[in-house]
């Protein structure tokens, strides 16, 4: 079974991964810095102001202090962290992007600036790999944080995203259940017509490696025993990997009920620019941002 632990072990085979955090004066996105040198899984450039990064390095991980997997940038203010952050990537000096106490817009402006961010022309959404207690295999979720109401498009784009993710987890064929309300394509329900037309493009090659099957309910797509019930059979049905929200707020609710209801481990990036973005939110503990880490160094380009 693939866990996010497992995850933790194979992203520290590969070779020579650079991460660079914006406003990195921040004791979790610290300790998940301290914990991947430590795992072996990356070295990092530090960008925030360098008298209070060194003080808070110096009291809480002194470790970190001339450690040659460690270098601390100084930076003004959150926007020349984040600017340095993401000019670091695109110049190749580092392979990921990683948000530490920054708010999201601020380095997400500088992921899409026109001059030096990591723009490709793809849509960027939001991919999360969620361990629940009681499941045989990871859930990825998407998207829950970046589109908020994707038309057919985008969700074709936000399916290949996820599928890359998924392939560099070691899913190779994973199966993708777009959820709606009902598993019947009703006109008058979007979701419903969204996923009869994605399942088409997956047949036809434009969404490849993966299998498409929708549209399904939450229970049908997770549960083979709830899509039998309801006469749903075949090689997919209750077996899925990606799960494929119709909108932000349905994305965001079923994240949040994963992890305060079912206890779930959860690591998230952000996929579709010329590098992962490490995107976890400032309240996200420590243990969340390693797992991040790690499925974003999995998912770098090669």
């Amino acid at each position: 079974m693939v866990t996010l632990d497992s995850l933790v072990v194979k992203a520290a085979a590969k070779t020579g991964p650079i991460v660079s955090v914006a406003s990195a004066a921040d004791w979790e996105v610290l300790e998940a810095v301290s914990s991947a040198i430590a795992k072996g899984i990356a070295s990092f450039l530090l960008f925030d102001d360098d008298k209070r990064l060194k003080e808070l390095i110096a009291t809480d991980f002194p470790h970190l202090l001339d450690n040659e997997n460690c270098s601390i940038h100084h930076a003004t203010d959150e926007v020349e962290a984040s600017s340095l952050a993401v000019k670091a990537v695109s110049s190749g000096r580092a392979h990921v992007v990683m948000k530490g106490n920054v708010a999201t817009s601020i380095i997400l402006k500088a992921v899409l600036n026109g001059e030096y961010g990591l723009r490709t022309g793809k849509v960027l959404s939001h991919v999360a790999a969620f361990e629940v207690p009681g499941y045989d295999r990871l859930l990825f979720v998407t998207d829950a944080a970046m589109n908020i109401a994707p038309d057919l498009a985008a969700k074709a784009q936000i399916i290949r995203n996820a599928v890359a993710t998924a392939h560099a987890c070691g899913v190779e064929q994973p199966i993708v259940a777009p959820l709606a309300a009902v598993e019947t394509v009703n006109p008058a329900m979007v979701p419903t017509t969204d996923a009869a037309s994605l399942v088409v493009m997956n047949k036809r090659g434009q969404i490849p490696g993966c299998i498409v099957d929708g549209p399904l309910a939450l229970d049908n797509a997770v549960s083979e025993q709830a899509a039998a019930q309801k006469g749903i059979t075949g090689d997919t049905a209750g077996k899925a990997d990606v799960l494929v929200v119709p909108n932000i707020e349905a994305g965001n609710i079923l994240y949040k009920s994963l992890m305060y209801f079912a206890n779930a481990k959860v690591g998230a990036i952000i996929q579709g620019a010329k590098a992962p973005i490490v995107l976890t939110s400032r309240a996200d503990s420590a243990e969340s941002k390693l797992y991040s880490l790690a499925l974003a160094i999995l998912a770098i380009k090669n």
